[in-house]
């Protein structure tokens, strides 16, 4: 009887070769174990078994032996699901054919990669290998297959449905690839590796002791009673069913390991699996990382960040020449599939995954189900995908056993109590009573100025010892900083400047303000997210309400300074035009300010500016029709994975990551880089020397000679250096006088 083998080793004898049966066992087994948290462990056993189906035949095992043809080894699997389960076997078929090359569109849209549909017509002999039928007597599949009961959703069974074919193709894609790297390892003689991470219990003990420290340290103050009152209330609720919360609370209110302990508490008091962490800005992940870390000490290697600027799909390509080293990163797994007790991870990073069809992307899409999720900053949540991303938060909650919490001092009126069309239903608030909270928090008054040139804003930046200004694009930051960049005290903040010089910054500027010598620093729109400093006066050029609030929170931080002389002050610039959807967003701020009486920054004031925001955008906030493309195709379960995955881009713009040389380290870590085998540890220690730069200044660069590509026999275009340090300045960072380039005013999320 001839035996089928599933990987193939040095080994000419064969001995220890994997066999296919085995493999597809293995994997069916894993996959189920991936999808007991969603009740589909059947349907995703099922997808392991026929994943490699087309293995037995010839002419892939002639493959295995050296024969460079390729050989589809997907497409068999495909078909027999859908012949023998029907409905049920599409779902299935999408998974199935898609495990290499990702999830397909279900009709012909006329790309390079076949539709499934085409896949699913293609003939045995003629067109894929004709497998051989021993596979029945070694593989036992069950005779048919049900769908869990959903939860449904009236307006949205197609996005449920394909929303499920995603969790499968995840449940699938990380069997397969760890069923894999068990053979691989095996073959080292080493043994497969343990799970290393403390339990979410020993976090939680750790960080009770941290806090504990904390408050034994801190002074006996108002605020320190008020922030232990809004801890000790949160972690009551933790006892609440799971779902939907809101967690509002101003800033200084210490929200970020407040929602850490609820989210823990609750985590355990239902058996949910891990925290998950969503930062808006990767400006300010390793910061939010840094705190939780702190908080846990010796436990902190349970915190794993997922938010590198590098390509990840490249990173794969690369490490796949080597099976070995790719399959002995336990790190790296861990960040592929979120295999550890608590993520820390970007709004980006998050949502695109829910919506990819890639497989190194939705490789961890069942490993959220679950789980507690704190969407921090949930304002910041895009206009053009909003519709999209509420029915992905719905979802989560609603099938796959999610608590999600929308954390924020600036919530967002996304309920249907306040209106919101198809809105969130039951959203529980996490914090005591916050329009009280708000009140007692508050540090600033905000009053509108009006048109102030920049003639009139660089008196401003004069006349005060320390201020901060803050405006919206960095060609404004710049020009204001280069007027008075002679002032003693002088400083600028861009994400034109590299992470590690912004630091630098920021550390000079908080000795300054608490030595209480000069210090003016004018900046984009970026140290609004959880910067900790306290200026106290600030200006900000008009934007929504929210980001002013966000502002805000850089003024009288601290709550030292008397209430009457902490002003917030809000002009327009008549040199500087917003564009379009920040105008109109300035606008809903504009009449938030005139009509309503009390503090514009309660919750109050800011639910009534969402509401302004979300009033008559209608199809606006699903601008890429993303949910139509998911309902139209219900009917067929023809779902077009790829084209949804291409439409849903949280940033608009492609930002091309760029290493800035600034120091030893970054030169020794470029030089490590250009003779490496595996690049994951290297690239994540070159984050800190990034400037995201959109494409046309890319380009731009590149012609000029002002950027080379590093090691590129060995990377491709991957990595790209400046060469040209004359462009980077100490005060201001990355310099380019192309007017394109500097137009691009995206903000790198």
């Amino acid at each position: 009887m001839t035996l089928y083998y599933a990987h193939s080793s040095p080994k000419s004898d064969k001995s220890d070769w994997q066999p296919l049966s085995e493999h597809l066992k293995n994997v069916g087994e894993i996959a189920a174990n991936c999808a007991a948290h969603f009740l589909a462990h059947e349907i995703a056993q099922v997808a392991g078994l026929l994943h490699d189906l087309g293995k037995y035949s010839a002419e892939f095992q002639s493959r295995l032996e050296g024969n460079p043809t390729r050989a589809d080894h997907a497409t068999a699997g495909a078909q027999l699901a859908v012949k023998r389960y029907g409905v049920m076997g599409k779902l299935i078929a999408f998974a199935v054919a898609g495990h290499h090359a990702g999830l397909a569109n279900g009709i012909d849209s006329g790309d390079a990669r076949s539709s499934l549909d085409m896949r699913l017509k293609l003939q045995p002999s003629k067109d894929i290998p004709n497998i051989n039928s021993i596979w029945e007597s070694e593989i036992s599949l069950p005779m048919a297959i049900a769908m869990p009961q959903l939860k449904s959703h009236s307006t949205q069974a197609g996005f449920q449905c394909a929303f499920f074919a995603r969790m499968i193709f995840s449940c699938l894609i990380d069997a397969d690839r760890t069923d894999t790297q068990n053979y691989v390892q095996s073959l080292e003689s080493r043994p497969v590796p343990q799970t290393i991470y403390p339990t979410l219990e020993a976090l939680r003990t750790q960080l009770d002791s941290h806090l504990n420290t904390v408050t034994a340290k801190a002074m006996t103050s108002e605020l320190n009673l008020l922030r232990a009152r809004i801890l000790a209330h949160s972690r009551r609720q933790a006892a609440l069913p799971p779902g939907l919360f809101s967690m509002t609370v101003p800033t200084g209110g210490g929200k970020t390991l407040t929602s850490m302990a609820f989210a823990l508490d609750h985590a355990l008091e239902y058996d949910q699996r891990r925290v998950i962490y969503v930062i808006p800005f990767t400006s300010i992940i390793e910061q939010n990382a840094r705190v939780f870390k702190d908080a846990f000490g010796d436990l902190s290697h349970g915190v794993i960040e997922h938010h590198s600027a590098f390509d990840r799909d490249a990173d794969l390509k690369l490490d796949k020449s080597n099976s070995k080293a790719h399959y002995s990163d336990k790190l790296r797994t861990a960040m592929e599939s979120w295999d550890a007790p608590v993520i820390v991870t970007t709004a980006v990073q998050f949502f695109e995954s829910l919506f990819s069809d890639r497989p190194s992307q939705c490789r961890k899409l069942h490993n959220i189900a679950n789980s507690v999720i704190v969407l921090d900053e949930a304002q910041t949540l895009p206009l053009k995908l909003l519709r999209p991303v509420m029915a992905a938060i719905d979802e989560l909650a609603r099938n796959y056993k999610c608590t999600i919490v929308l954390c924020t001092a600036t919530q967002p009126a996304l309920r249907e109590d306040q209106g919101f069309f198809n809105g969130f239903q039951n959203v529980r608030e996490i914090a005591p009573e916050p329009e009280k909270l708000f009140e007692q928090l508050k540090r600033t008054k905000v009053h509108a100025i009006g048109t102030q040139s920049d003639e009139q804003l660089v008196d401003c930046l004069r006349k005060h010892s320390q201020v901060l200004m803050i405006v919206n694009n960095r060609r404004h930051a710049r020009s204001l900083y280069d007027a008075i960049k002679d002032e003693a005290g002088a400083y600028h903040l861009s994400t034109l400047m590299i992470a590690k010089h912004r630091s630098k910054v920021l550390e000079e500027v908080r000795q300054k303000l608490i030595a209480g010598e000069p210090c003016k620093l004018i900046s984009t729109s970026l140290i609004e997210a959880g910067v900790d400093v306290d200026f106290p006066v600030l200006y900000r050029a008009e934007a929504g309400l929210d980001s002013i609030a966000q502002a805000a929170g850089r003024c009288n931080r601290e709550g030292k300074r008397l209430l009457d002389e902490s002003i917030v002050s809000v002009f327009q610039s008549p040199d500087w035009t917003a564009p379009p959807e920040l105008a109109q967003l300035a606008g809903n701020m504009r009449m938030v300010m005139r009509n309503h009486a009390g503090d514009v920054l309660a919750p109050e004031a800011m639910s009534l500016y969402f509401k302004h925001v979300y009033s008559g955008r209608g199809e606006e906030l699903d601008a890429k029709k993303l949910l139509p493309m998911h309902n139209d195709h219900a009917r067929n379960l023809s779902f077009p994975f790829q084209n949804i995955a291409k439409a849903f881009s949280m940033i608009e713009s492609h930002l091309q990551p760029v290493i800035v040389p600034l120091d030893d380290t970054a030169n020794r870590l470029v030089q490590s880089l250009r003779f490496a085998d595996k690049v994951g540890g290297i690239a994540r220690q070159l984050q800190p020397y990034l400037v995201q730069i959109p494409k046309t200044g890319f380009e731009a660069l590149r012609k000029a000679g002002a950027i080379s590509v590093i090691a590129p026999d060995k990377f491709g275009t991957q990595f790209w250096m400046l060469e040209n340090m004359d462009l980077y300045a100490d005060d201001a960072g990355l310099s380019w006088e192309n007017p394109t380039f500097m137009d691009a005013e995206k903000t790198v999320l």
